[in-house]
Parts: structure tokens; C-alpha cells; sequence
């Protein structure tokens, strides 16, 4: 067994790797979020039918589109990154717990190794929720911030001037409450990066067994300090974008629902609460109401998953070295 002394914990390089990944998917890819965002909170009975190509001609057709298009980049670049890091940081700790609880030695070469544990799917959708659950309470007010102010265009009526100011307005037009604003449906999409891990890390498992019993192929990357296998970029990249296509079929309706609760003077606009929302979005648009913004978003978070992943495994196997661990 290595010897960790001295070394950085497993929990604290998820984190570092977690909020490398954070702040470089976000600056990638944000001018698609404010789109996605935009498309979510917009009304087909309105005004005129839009596209993600409309929004993207809005924002870049005034005289400062590169503003346009990195509007609210703060809150979204603050929110992400330490999102991020703090989720990793938990869920590798409650998977350590889980584990200890469990006291499963590991007996085979197909699982992926927490510690000296094997952990399956489920350990990791119950590690991953919990994680997320705390992230979501946590992180609440950054993200009511960010929608608000991407939805608007710099400059209009009623629009924020900065996170300062739009948190000083919140607090004074609707006090703690209107932090707040979209919370239950921000918990009921941590079933998304649930599912999402759970599949990620089962994935991960088949294939580090794979590269066990076959380690010369593309799927490759080596193994860590602590003996443990390294997927390849091309492998790391094929879990994180099948696992993000499975939970984003599967839970995205509840987005449109948290960005239209977030927005502001959203319940003349939109309904009061989750419940008055989700009625008011089948009453005018159906079902198709709730998938508003897919397509922006399905094309957003593949190239978002896989910086972030990519980021997040070379971050997290390479960091160690780079510490100078013994």
C-alpha cells in the first residue's frame, strides 16, 4: 500500500481538479448559456416564435457583442467553479464513507476504486445527489443573480449593473426569499448530475477493467500514483458525453421551470411556485413547453461535459506530480 503521508488527500485534488474544470468549461462556453438561458424564460404566446440563431443575432447585433454574448460571465464563472470543486470535494468523501460503512474490500479488477472499496452505480448516485443537494442550497443566490441578468440586455429598464447591485435590489424589493427563488426545482434537478455520475462512474468501472485485461489501446491513459487505471482523453470523453446525453433526456424539463421562477417579477410573468409555473407552461405550450432550449443546451453542455471532464481527470491525475507528492 502507498504511503500517503504528506500527501495532498484524494478529497482535496477533486476539488483543485473540480474548479480548474469550473472556470475553463464556463469561459468556453458561456455565450451558449446566456442563449440556452434566454430561450427558457421566453414565451411562445409572447411574442413572435424565436430560435437560438434570433438570440444570437440580437446579441451580437448591437455595438458591444462580445458583452452581449459574456453578459453575467461573473456569477456564472463564480458559481461554476467552486459548484464544481465543492461537489467533488463531498462526493468524494461521502464515496469514502459510503465505502468505510459498506465494507466491501475489493475482490475483483472491474470496479472503480475508492480507497480500498469497491463502489457501485448506486453509491455513486447516492454520493453524487447528496453532494448536489448541498451545492444547490448553497450556491442559490449566485445562480438567481445569474439568470437575471443574462435574460437581460445591458442597459434596458430594470436590468442589473452588476452582481453587487442586483443583490442589493433582490434584498430590498423581496428580501431573503427572492434569493431563493427556484430552489425546489433546483433540488429536483440534482437528479440530473445523479444520474449522470452514476452512469460516469459506471462507465468508468467497465472500462478501467477493459484496460485491465487489454491495457495496450486507445482507451490507455496510464495509471496514477496509488496504482489506479487513467482513462485516455478519448475514453474520458466518450463516458462524459454519454453520460450527459442520458441525464439531459432524462431530467431537463425542470430547467425551463428554475430559470422562468428565477427571473424577476416572475410570478405575474410566469405563475406562482413550482406547481403554477409547470401548469401555466403545459396550459400554453404543451409538452413541448418543457423541452424549450433543448437543443441550445444539448449543444452547449457536449462541448461544456467535455472540457469539464477532460479538465477534471488530467487536473486530478496530474496534480499530485505537479505537488510534488511522495
Amino acid at each position: 500500500m502507498p504511503d500517503n503521508h504528506g500527501r495532498m488527500s484524494p478529497a482535496l485534488v477533486e476539488a483543485f481538479a473540480g474548479f480548474a474544470a469550473g472556470n475553463i468549461s464556463t469561459l468556453a462556453v458561456h455565450p451558449l448559456d446566456v442563449i440556452k438561458t434566454r430561450l427558457q424564460v421566453h414565451r411562445s404566446t409572447s411574442s413572435a416564435p424565436i430560435s437560438s440563431l434570433s438570440v444570437l443575432r440580437s446579441l451580437t447585433s448591437n455595438a458591444s457583442p462580445i458583452q452581449s454574448l459574456y453578459r453575467g460571465l461573473t456569477p456564472n464563472l463564480i458559481g461554476n467553479s467552486f459548484s464544481w470543486g465543492i461537489f467533488f470535494y463531498f462526493k468524494s468523501r461521502i464515496e469514502d464513507s459510503i465505502g468505510e460503512l459498506r465494507n466491501r474490500p475489493i475482490n475483483d479488477s472491474h470496479s472503480f476504486i475508492r480507497g480500498q472499496y469497491k463502489l457501485g452505480w448506486s453509491d455513486h448516485f447516492v454520493a453524487s445527489g447528496s453532494s448536489g443537494l448541498l451545492i444547490a442550497v448553497g450556491t442559490a443566490p449566485i445562480w438567481v443573480l445569474k439568470t437575471r441578468i443574462v435574460t437581460t440586455d445591458k442597459g434596458s429598464d430594470g436590468a442589473y449593473t452588476s452582481m453587487w447591485q442586483g443583490a442589493k435590489d433582490i434584498w430590498k424589493t423581496e428580501g431573503l426569499r427572492g434569493f431563493y427563488r427556484g430552489l425546489g426545482a433546483s433540488c429536483l434537478g440534482v437528479s440530473h448530475g445523479a444520474v449522470q455520475f452514476a452512469v460516469y462512474d459506471s462507465m468508468k468501472s467497465f472500462w478501467a477493467g477493459y484496460l485491465e485485461r487489454t491495457p495496450r489501446t486507445i482507451a490507455s491513459g496510464g495509471k496514477d500514483r496509488d496504482g489506479e487505471q487513467k482513462l485516455s482523453n478519448t475514453a474520458t470523453t466518450i463516458c462524459s458525453l454519454s453520460s450527459k446525453v442520458i441525464a439531459g433526456v432524462t431530467t431537463y424539463p425542470y430547467q425551463p421551470i428554475r430559470s422562468r421562477m428565477q427571473t424577476k417579477n416572475a410570478e405575474e410573468r410566469f405563475g406562482k411556485g413550482f406547481t403554477g409555473v409547470a401548469k401555466r407552461i403545459f396550459r400554453e405550450e404543451g409538452i413541448r413547453g418543457f423541452y424549450r432550449g433543448v437543443g441550445t443546451s444539448v449543444i452547449r453542455v457536449l462541448p461544456a461535459t467535455w472540457v469539464t471532464f477532460l479538465v477534471y481527470e488530467n487536473v486530478k491525475y496530474y496534480l499530485p506530480f505537479w505537488a510534488g507528492d511522495e
